[in-house]
């Protein structure tokens, strides 16, 4: 039995809220914070594993090929193929070299396509040219961290 449980992680408070006294109207601060619960939803920007994953999927479909031609030939098991290009799975370097290079593909490759996926969605909701740093900087490059 599989479980489906979307890729969000719980953020749990490590110490619980401590209720505050109430304060006179006069010792309140004129302009509050937004509450959490108030804030618009941000956009979550999708799972490395995930745009790996669609971009293995989609490459081994236009190739016509069977999960398990690709998984045999990258002498992974195909479970586990599945598992990486479902985005259920974190797979390591050597697994995402195998697969892409069992669809011809070598892994800066793989990797500069899920770049290239991850720019145009974010971009979508970011605006062109949104980066981390200062406004109307762009970010061509790519970070991993294990």
């Amino acid at each position: 039995m599989t479980s489906h449980v979307p890729n969000e992680a719980r953020v749990l408070p490590l110490r619980p809220r401590a209720e505050r006294p109430a304060a006179s109207p006069a010792a309140r601060p004129a302009a509050s914070p937004v509450s959490p619960e108030r804030r618009p939803p941000t956009v979550r920007e999708p799972l490395w594993r995930d745009l790996v994953g669609d971009v293995l999927r989609r490459e081994r479909l236009e190739q016509e090929r069977t999960l398990k031609e690709v998984a045999e030939a990258a002498r992974i098991s195909m479970p586990y193929l599945s598992e990486v290009e479902r985005g259920r799975k974190e797979a390591s370097s050597e697994v995402l070299a195998a697969a892409a290079g069992a669809l011809g593909l070598g892994l800066g490759d793989l990797l500069a396509r899920a770049q290239g996926e991850l720019v145009r969605l974010t971009s979508r909701h970011t605006g062109a040219g949104a980066g981390r740093g200062t406004p109307g900087t762009r970010f061509d490059g790519m970070c991993l961290a294990a």
